[in-house]
């Protein structure tokens, strides 16, 4: 049987996600959602619907069948995420007159909570990365992590920290949160300790004022300091999944367990809404049910 008209779009949308050097991981998925929309739209020994023929009832009727087969909300989502990207390709060059995927609502995605490390395994991970003197700045990395977790610091909030915004003797940091907001925040004993020791051994270009310098002497970006996460958590804790953002988690849960207001750790965090910051509350009550479940004699 000849190819049908939508499975020559398909390989030919296929092919331009190539041209436009999208990543192999992006090809297969999009591929294998792509078939798979064209396999149940092909009956045994018919051709499938012309990309025109395809409109939203046909679109809610595909999308009721994966849910039947036990797909999730998200598995949906980014199938239609695929769909609408393969319509929009396919008006664009003028071989559908509409996108019938972008007229259809998607399944709301269930939130999910991050995991959180203990407070133990924090301490852990940062004990023994002052340890490790196998790396190539030892002393920076440890002062980084321990601002992430001892301010609660975004990523961004600490590649853009300036040698000026460190108030050494009250303790305390000028941080530039979103949409330019600066805030105060602490920073505890530890973290001060690593930041001097740090600050004595930065090698640093001329007029560099970047707290956080590379190999090059420049200020550190968000992505190295996230590739430095990613060793600590690979090497250390045997846990791909921790990554510079886990530690601002870990930071707000760990000061809610301990009986912090709410709304000091939204001022801390610098969050615009007490709602973001509500978030960790769930985080501590799972984290509470889990620990009752397991070890009160009437839970089960």
């Amino acid at each position: 049987m000849p190819q049908s008209e939508l499975e020559l779009r398909i390989d030919a949308f296929q092919e331009e996600l190539q041209r436009q050097n999208v990543s192999a991981h992006t090809l297969k998925g999009y591929g294998g959602d792509l078939r798979d929309f064209l396999e149940y739209f092909t009956p045994p020994g018919e051709q499938p619907p012309g990309p025109n023929e395809i409109d939203v009832l046909k679109m809610r009727e595909w999308m009721a069948n994966l849910h039947a087969k036990g797909n999730s909300a998200v598995s949906i989502r980014r199938k239609v995420s695929a769909l609408r990207m393969f319509f929009k390709f396919l008006t664009r060059e003028g071989h559908a007159r509409m996108n019938p995927a972008k007229l259809v609502r998607l399944p709301k995605a269930p939130k999910k909570l991050p995991l959180v490390m203990t407070a133990e395994q924090t301490s852990g991970l940062l004990d023994e990365v002052s340890k490790d003197e196998s790396v190539p700045h030892p002393k920076r990395d440890l002062a980084m992590l321990e601002l992430l977790y001892g301010s609660g610091l975004r990523v961004s909030e600490l590649v853009g920290l300036d040698l000026q915004d460190i108030d050494h003797a009250d303790r305390w940091l000028r941080v530039r949160g979103k949409g330019r907001k600066e805030r105060q925040v602490p920073f505890p004993g530890k973290a001060a300790e690593a930041l001097r020791a740090y600050l004595m051994k930065r090698h640093a270009q001329p007029g560099e004022t970047g707290v956080f310098v590379n190999h090059q002497g420049r200020r550190i970006s968000t992505r190295g300091v996230a590739k430095i996460v990613k060793y600590y958590a690979r090497t250390i804790a045997g846990d791909a999944e921790i990554h510079p953002h886990s530690f601002r988690h870990a930071f707000a849960t760990h000061l809610l367990g301990d009986g912090a207001d709410l709304r000091a750790i939204q001022e801390l965090l610098g969050h615009a809404r007490l709602s973001t910051t509500q978030k960790y509350t769930q985080l501590s009550l799972t984290e509470l049910m889990a620990v009752y479940d397991k070890a009160h004699p009437k839970a089960h």
